[in-house]
């Protein structure tokens, strides 16, 4: 080996021996521990207010923002006067019950709304009114609901899922926000947010008039690990699934998309890929020019559903 293949030789050992003490360090030095100081914003006003004609009482939900790192419930914000008018001039007038919950409740066997109609939501608080505007959406019925079996493999035990039949109005232009419930609970974590344009995912899909999409009906199947991280089953014998489907505004849709975006963080080393932190829309205003900010949302849709038990492996439909 002559002096010139003697030196490459050495310059490629010694980078090899500086990157396997590099690599560790950078890896240590992503689990360093920060404690970030963020500035204070002014608490604004929060509007949860998702109303439907479920035959039950309507809720609509005042609190305030908080700091970041604040590990308590939002507080609530009570003594607001809090309304909804419909386009002929019926006015549904929330009572507060608990700080921050206002509550509407139809009398004998009447519902909130009517499909088509348009609604105006007035809030009055601490000397401001806010406002929002939403039409009541139609939904078509739940069909049935199915459950099947994919054969599982060294990897993973076989899985029991359901899937939902429904099919979407012939007309284009209708937004759902697909809720299920396993043994009585909502599936409500922002993996679990499903929502669909017409019968597919988003708008301009051309799906308008069919059966909902393959990916949209098996929806409805929470996926979890156990301590191995081995897949467990969605459903096993004796659960029981309940899936409704919500009607919602196009603005509506892209809020709950924008939350589920929002709020389904990766964490650690993957955040360096994901999509930036934002804020999501509102359709909620401030009446008075320049006055406060507020968030949250306003729709007024109609609500079908079905539920199932899953029985025994008899009810077990060909895949």
């Amino acid at each position: 080996m002559n002096g010139n293949e003697y030196m490459k030789a050495a310059n490629r050992f010694w980078m090899k021996c500086l990157a396997v003490f590099l690599i560790p360090a950078v890896f240590y030095s992503c689990e360093d521990v920060i404690n970030p100081k963020l500035e204070n914003a002014e608490p604004i006003l929060v509007v949860d207010a998702w109303i439907n004609n479920l035959p039950d009482s309507q809720k609509i939900y005042l609190t305030r923002t908080q700091p970041y790192f604040e590990h308590v419930l939002p507080p609530g914000v009570s003594g607001a006067t809090v309304t909804i008018t419909d386009e002929h001039g019926t006015v549904y007038n929330f009572t507060e019950k608990n700080p921050g919950e206002y509550f509407w409740a139809p009398a004998g066997n009447t519902v909130f709304g009517e499909v088509g109609l348009k609604y105006s939501l007035t809030i009055q608080v601490a000397g401001e009114t806010f406002a929002a505007e939403s039409k009541m959406g139609r939904v078509p019925p739940v069909d049935s609901i199915t459950f099947y079996m994919e054969k599982g493999n060294q990897f993973i035990d076989d899985l029991y899922l359901a899937e939902f039949w429904s099919t979407d109005p012939e007309e284009p232009g209708d937004s759902y926000w697909i809720k299920t419930f396993k043994n009585g609970l909502w599936l409500n974590k922002p993996s679990e947010i499903l929502t669909a344009y017409d019968a597919g995912f988003s708008k301009g899909s051309s799906f308008g008039g069919v059966q909902f999409i393959a990916p949209i009906r098996r929806g409805i199947n929470p996926f979890d690990t156990d301590e191995n991280d081995r897949l467990l089953s969605p459903y096993q014998v004796g659960d029981s699934v309940y899936v409704q489907i919500h009607a919602i505004s196009e603005a509506s849709f892209n809020f709950l998309n924008e939350v589920a975006i929002q709020t389904n963080r990766p964490g650690g080393f993957g955040e360096l890929f994901s999509t930036p932190l934002a804020n999501v829309s509102t359709n909620i205003r401030n009446t008075a020019a320049g006055g406060s900010k507020v968030v949250g949302f306003f729709n007024v849709g109609a609500v079908s559903g079905l539920g199932r038990k899953f029985n025994s492996l008899d009810d077990l439909a060909e895949n």
